[in-house]
């Protein structure tokens, strides 16, 4: 299934977070949703919940927090991602917000061209197509599986 997102807001590069001990730089763009996107070495061996945690609370991303996105640049078509998500509040499978975000910002730095897929924990993979024009980003679509995992009913009285 392939949708076209809202084109994105609110980019900042180079923002240094106090995070884990150390000062990281990551970069933060709404997609519909805040993401901030570190690049990292590898996404494997990062304490997801322990760096993702007090990124999403930190003040620079107040008060809405942000969900936080962990990637490596594989190549200039795919980057290894890994998300924290705020609400969930710990790492999930896949974002798709996130894979959105951590695809332009990897252009924004030089890293990447579109399409970009990528690879979540899950290992279903997404692509992010995307028009770019300085830091402005057009036609973001998102690209993936779509499977359905629950079925529901709701009843007549709900309506009521």
């Amino acid at each position: 299934m392939k949708v076209r997102f809202p084109d994105p807001q609110g980019l900042r590069l180079n923002l240094k977070v106090p995070v884990g001990g150390t000062q990281r730089e990551a970069h933060f763009l709404d997609t519909g949703v805040p993401h901030c996107v570190y690049l990292v070495d590898d996404p494997d061996q990062i304490d997801i919940v322990g760096i993702g945690r007090p990124t999403r609370y930190h003040e620079l991303f107040q008060p809405a927090g942000t969900n936080v996105n962990f990637i490596k640049v594989l190549d200039p078509h795919h980057i290894r991602i890994r998300t924290y998500e705020r609400g969930v509040e710990d790492e999930t499978l896949a974002c798709g917000t996130g894979s959105i975000a951590s695809a332009l910002i990897a252009s924004l730095v030089g890293k990447v061209e579109s399409p970009v897929t990528l690879i979540p924990q899950s290992g279903l993979e997404l692509t992010v197509y995307f028009a770019a024009q300085g830091q402005t980003f057009t036609d973001v679509y998102l690209q993936g599986d779509a499977r359905a995992v629950y079925e529901g009913r709701i009843l007549p009285d709900a309506w009521k």
